[in-house]
C-alpha cells in the first residue's frame, strides 16, 4: 500500500526569499546548473525543495520511457526510443524531483542489469538508477557534503558530460542524463568537497528569522498545516497557481532575452575582482541574470539583474588575494634617539628563552624546564617544587587552527558497523561501495555479475532440467563485499608539563588539538583526552561523542610542572585497552602530542626517558591500536629529538605541529620520497 503525503506549500513558506528566488531561477533557466542551500537545522532548507515540485511545470516525454526521452530532440533519445517507429507516443508529466539517500549504492545510483529478466529470459537488460529518474528535472541531495566521495564522483562525471556510461556486470550501456543539482547542507557537519562545490551554479546562506512576529507566523501556520492539510493546500492554492503560470511564462519567454557587450564585460570584471577560478562563474551568471529577466519580463538583461544574482553566483566561489604585505612601521622619537643594536643582539634577544612571569632573579625553583633532568628525580625541597608549580601554572589561550590533513587508521579486513567519514571499512550492511565478491554471505546482498559468471561454465549441463534461461544452484551464488567509511575512536595525550609553555607552544598545541577536534566532529569520531603534568596523568575527558565538551576542557587545560610521561602513556594504553574489550572491532587512534622530554618515572628506580620508552613498545603489541606523536619540540640548533625517537619505538607516524596542516602534505610527501 502506498502512502501519499501531503507536501507543505511554497508559497507558504515563510521568509527565505533568496532561497526561493535562487531555486525558481534554476527551474526557469537549468543552464544556471543548480543551487547549494547552506545553513543551520531547522531552516526549510528540505521543506523548499520538496515543496518546489508542485510548482514545476509539465514537459513532453516518451510514453512508457524510463529516461524521459525529449520527443522533441531525437539526438539525445535512448536506443529503445530510437528502435520504436515513428512518431513516437507523447505523454506529458512534471518535471521529477528525485532525492539520492545519502545511503545509496553505486548500482542503486546508475544502475545495474536487470537480474530478473536475466534469469528468466536469459537477456543482458539495463535496470535504470537514480541519474536516469533524474534526467531533465531535478537531483536533490539532502546533506550532501556527509556523502561519500565515491559517490560523489559518479553524479560530477555524469553532470559535467550529461551522459550516463555504465560499464559493469557484463553489460555496456549509456544514456542522457542532464539534471539539475540541489544539495543542502549543514556547515557545522563539514565542508563539501571543492570539485562538487563548483559544480553547483548558485549558493544561498539561509538562516532562522530573526523577527518575533514572523517566528510566531511561521509557527501558526505549521500548526494550521498539519492539522489539516487539505484546507491548508486549499487556502495557498490560488497562490500557488499564480506562481506557477509565472514560471511557465518565464521559461517560454527566455529565449527572447539578449545580453549586451557592455553587460558581458561588467560580468567579466566583477569575476576578476572576486578572483574566481576558471570561467563557470561567467556563464553563470549570465545565465542567471537572464532566468531573472525573464521572470521579471524584460527581454534585456540589465545592471539591476546582475548586481541581485551576484551574491548567490560569487559566495561559493570567491577566493581571497594574497594581502600585500605591510609597510614597516615608522619609528617613534624614543626609536630615533636610540642606537640600532647589532644583528647578533637581535638574534640573542629573538633566542631568550621563555621567562616566568615573576620579578624573581631566575634560580633552580623558577627556571623552566629546558632538558631533561638526571636520573634522581628529587630536585631541591618540597616547598621548591611547589612554588615552581606556582609559578609556572598558567592556561594558554587555544592558537590558530587550521585545516588538518587527512588521518586515518590502516584498511583491514574486519567488518564493521556503525557511521562516520575517517577510516575505509569494510561493512556487511548494504551501503557502501561493492569492490569484489565472495563465497561467504547471507543471501542479502548477492552480486549479480559475480554469480552469472560463476554460472555460465554449466548452462550446457544443466540446460535440461532448467526451466529458465540461466540456471542457478547454490554453489554458484556470490555475495558483495562492501567498504564503506566509518568513525574512529580518537585518544588525545597532551603534555601539560612547565617545558610547554616555552616560546608558546601550549598555544600552538591547544590549535592544533582544536583543529584536529573540528576534524573528529566533521568525520563523526569518539573522542577522549589523557593530560600529564607534575606527577601524574589523569583522564580528563572519558570516551564521548561531544567534541563541544573536549573543546571547553582543551580551553581550560592548564600546564605547570615536570614531565610524567611514563604515566600519560600508561593511562592511554588503559583507556584504550577498556575501549577494545567493549568494541574488539574498533580500531583507536591514539594521538601523542609532547616532546618527549620525561623526567619523572613511575618506578623511582628507573630512568624516565627509559621507562616511558619501554611503556610505548606496549601499543605495538596490539595490532588494532593506531598511534601518532606529534612533536612539539621547538626546531632550532640544539634538538633532543625525544619525540621522534618515542614515534620510532611506537611504529608511529611522526609529524611536528605544522606538518598537520593540510596545505602541508604536499610538501611532506616531496620531503619523504627525496
Amino acid at each position: 500500500m502506498q502512502i501519499f503525503q501531503k507536501i507543505y506549500p511554497f508559497s507558504a513558506i515563510v521568509g527565505q526569499e533568496k532561497l526561493k528566488k535562487a531555486l525558481i531561477l534554476n527551474v526557469i533557466n537549468p543552464a544556471i546548473g543548480g543551487v547549494l542551500i547552506r545553513g543551520e537545522k531547522g531552516t526549510a532548507k528540505s521543506t523548499a525543495v520538496r515543496s518546489l515540485a508542485g510548482l514545476l511545470p509539465e514537459i513532453p516525454s516518451v510514453m512508457g520511457c524510463s529516461f524521459s526521452c525529449d520527443p522533441q530532440n531525437p539526438l539525445e533519445w535512448c536506443s529503445r526510443c530510437r528502435s520504436l517507429r515513428q512518431p513516437l507516443p507523447v505523454v506529458f508529466k512534471r518535471i521529477p524531483v528525485v532525492t539520492l539517500p545519502l545511503n545509496a549504492t553505486e548500482d542503486r545510483v546508475v544502475g545495474s542489469i536487470d537480474f530478473e529478466k536475466a534469469i528468466q529470459r536469459g537477456e543482458r537488460l539495463f535496470y535504470p538508477g537514480v541519474l536516469a529518474k533524474a534526467h531533465r528535472g531535478i537531483l536533490y541531495i539532502d546533506e550532501v557534503n556527509l556523502l561519500d566521495d565515491y559517490i560523489a564522483d559518479l553524479i560530477l562525471d555524469v553532470a559535467a558530460s550529461g551522459i550516463n556510461r555504465v560499464e559493469r556486470e557484463g553489460i555496456s550501456f549509456s544514456h542522457p542524463s542532464r539534471f539539475i543539482l540541489v544539495g543542502t547542507m549543514n556547515p557545522e557537519e563539514g565542508d563539501i568537497r571543492p570539485q562538487l562545490l563548483d559544480r553547483f551554479g548558485l549558493c544561498v546562506e539561509v538562516a532562522g528569522e530573526r523577527d518575533l512576529e514572523r517566528r510566531v507566523e511561521l509557527m501558526n501556520l505549521r500548526e494550521e498545516f498539519d492539522s489539516d492539510p487539505e484546507g491548508f493546500l486549499k487556502r495557498f492554492e490560488e497562490e500557488s497557481r499564480s506562481l506557477a503560470w509565472s514560471i511557465l511564462a518565464a521559461r517560454e519567454f527566455l529565449p527572447r532575452v539578449k545580453v549586451a557587450d557592455y553587460i558581458r564585460k561588467f560580468i567579466a570584471d566583477l569575476c576578476l575582482e572576486n578572483n574566481v577560478a576558471g570561467h563557470r562563474a561567467d556563464i553563470v551568471m549570465e545565465q542567471a541574470a537572464k532566468a531573472l529577466a525573464a521572470l521579471n519580463r524584460r527581454s534585456h538583461v540589465t545592471i539591476e539583474d546582475i548586481r541581485e544574482v551576484a551574491p548567490m553566483v560569487l559566495k561559493h566561489r570567491r577566493r581571497e588575494a594574497a594581502p600585500p604585505s605591510p609597510p614597516p612601521p615608522r619609528p617613534s622619537e624614543d626609536d630615533r634617539n636610540e642606537k640600532p643594536s647589532s644583528p647578533e643582539l637581535q638574534r640573542e634577544n629573538e633566542e631568550k628563552p621563555f621567562q616566568p612571569p615573576n620579578n624573581q632573579p631566575e634560580t633552580a625553583s623558577t627556571k623552566p624546564e629546558a632538558q631533561p633532568e638526571p636520573e634522581n628525580n628529587e630536585t631541591g625541597s618540597e616547598q621548591e617544587r611547589i612554588t615552581y608549580e606556582q609559578v609556572l601554572e598558567r592556561v594558554f589561550e587555544i592558537g590558530e587552527t587550521f585545516k588538518v590533513r587527512k588521518i586515518s587508521a590502516p584498511k583491514d579486513r574486519v567488518i564493521r558497523r556503525g557511521s562516520g567519514r575517517r577510516s575505509r571499512t569494510r561493512t556487511a550492511q548494504k551501503q557502501g561501495r561493492y569492490v569484489r565478491s565472495s563465497l561467504k554471505g547471507d543471501g542479502s546482498d548477492i552480486a549479480i555479475d559475480a554469480t552469472l559468471r560463476a554460472a555460465a561454465p554449466y548452462q550446457i549441463r544443466r540446460r535440461g532440467e532448467a526451466t529458465l534461461a540461466v540456471h542457478l544452484t547454490s554453489q554458484d551464488i556470490r555475495h558483495k563485499i562492501r567498504e564503506k567509511r566509518v568513525g574512529n575512536f580518537l585518544l588525545f595525550v597532551v603534555d601539560a608539563s612547565g617545558s610547554m609553555g616555552a616560546e608558546g607552544r601550549m598555544a600552538a598545541a591547544k590549535g592544533a588539538i582544536m583543529s584536529l577536534l573540528l576534524d573528529a566532529y566533521q568525520k563523526r569520531d569518539r573522542v577522549a583526552m589523557v593530560s600529564f603534568r607534575r606527577n601524574e596523568a589523569e583522564v580528563r575527558l572519558p570516551p564521548t561523542s561531544s567534541v563541544e565538551l573536549a573543546a571547553r576542557l582543551l580551553r581550560e587545560l592548564p600546564i605547570g610542572g615536570r614531565t610524567p610521561l611514563s604515566a600519560g602513556l600508561m593511562r592511554a594504553y588503559e583507556v584504550v585497552r577498556t575501549v577494545l574489550l567493549k568494541d574488539p572491532s574498533s580500531k583507536p587512534i591514539v594521538i601523542v602530542i609532547t616532546d618527549g622530554k620525561a623526567n619523572v618515572s613511575i618506578d623511582r628506580s628507573k630512568k624516565p626517558v627509559e621507562e616511558a620508552i619501554f611503556i610505548a613498545r606496549r601499543f605495538t603489541l596490539d595490532e588494532r591500536i593506531y598511534p601518532i606523536v606529534v612533536d612539539t619540540e621547538k626546531r632550532g640548533i640544539v634538538q633532543f629529538g625525544l619525540a621522534r625517537k618515542l614515534a620510532e619505538v611506537m611504529e608511529a607516524p611522526y609529524f611536528r605541529i605544522e606538518d598537520l596542516r593540510a596545505e602541508n602534505l604536499v610538501k611532506i610527501i616531496k620531503e619523504a620520497s627525496q
